[in-house]
């Protein structure tokens, strides 16, 4: 089920949004536990302390957290499932964007079965992290962004036609960028949307290190064996699903500083991509 925030404590939504944890530097940590007492930097990428230990740590605190904002009404359950619509609005070299997304919960699958497929390695430490921040909490707190193919358009149209009603969520922040989500419960239009996208693999665009991080939990708990229900939570992980056509999809250079190489060897020419 979907988690978010209740409107009726939170007013300002955009002191509460966050990035995703890899992009969290200590600064904007610092920053965003300022914003307000339940940015949700707290349940993402929480301070670490020097007096950590074992059973008191930012993952402990983090499951804390959760508990408290459930029990206090500052975090609400919806009471059906859903799929939600994202419509992520931006502006890039004074050009405004619009990225729709699907945020649902996707079946795990092996790097092997070319369900889903990556593009880039893994480092074990980011990996380690997120799968304790899964063992704490039993939930998923970023969603992957992975790209489909909608062919014939027929997921655009599906989504296009929500778009008329009130969004569940609207917001927007100091940068300028806006966010309207709409929970999709109609089983008739959520069924569409699943067989449109049935045996169309997904390429993981961000949150390779998330993706395997489910995998080790999904493994931990037994979930993929086969004595277990296939409906078992820990056999899915959240993800933001785009279009490849979608015009609000912008891929840009990354760019890499590269350290410690020798004057002879740049003036031979001996580096390759």
């Amino acid at each position: 089920r979907g988690v978010h925030y209740n409107q009726l404590l939170i007013k300002d939504l955009s002191a509460v949004i966050c990035s995703p944890y890899d992009i969290i530097t200590p600064q904007l940590q610092q920053e965003l536990y300022h914003q307000s007492q339940y940015n949700f930097v707290r349940l993402e990428h929480s301070r670490e302390l020097p007096q950590d230990t074992v059973a008191d740590n930012k993952y402990t605190r983090s499951a804390a957290t959760l508990k408290q904002w459930l029990k206090q009404g500052v975090l609400k359950v919806d009471k059906v499932p859903a799929i939600y619509l994202h419509n992520h609005s931006f502006t890039y070299q004074g050009k405004e964007y619009r990225r729709r997304g699907i945020t649902a919960c996707v079946r795990l699958e092996e790097w092997d079965k070319m369900v889903v497929r990556p593009h880039e390695g893994t480092l074990a430490e980011p990996k380690n992290d997120r799968v304790s921040l899964l063992q704490a909490l039993q939930a998923n707190t970023s969603p992957i962004l992975a790209l489909f193919e909608d062919q014939g358009q027929r997921v655009s149209s599906l989504l296009a036609a929500q778009e008329s009603s009130k969004p569940l969520i609207s917001l927007s922040n100091l940068n300028g960028e806006g966010h309207n989500i709409w929970a999709i419960t109609e089983s008739q239009v959520i069924n569409q949307i699943c067989n449109s996208l049935t045996g169309q693999p997904l390429y993981i665009a961000d949150g390779h290190h998330r993706y395997e991080s489910a995998l080790t939990y999904q493994r931990e708990q037994g979930a993929g064996s086969s004595s277990a229900s296939e409906d078992e939570a820990s056999n899915f992980v959240m993800m933001t699903l785009v279009d490849f056509s979608d015009p609000g999809l912008i891929i840009l250079p990354p760019h890499r500083l590269l350290r410690g190489i020798s004057k002879p060897i740049l003036n031979e020419g001996r580096i390759q991509a």
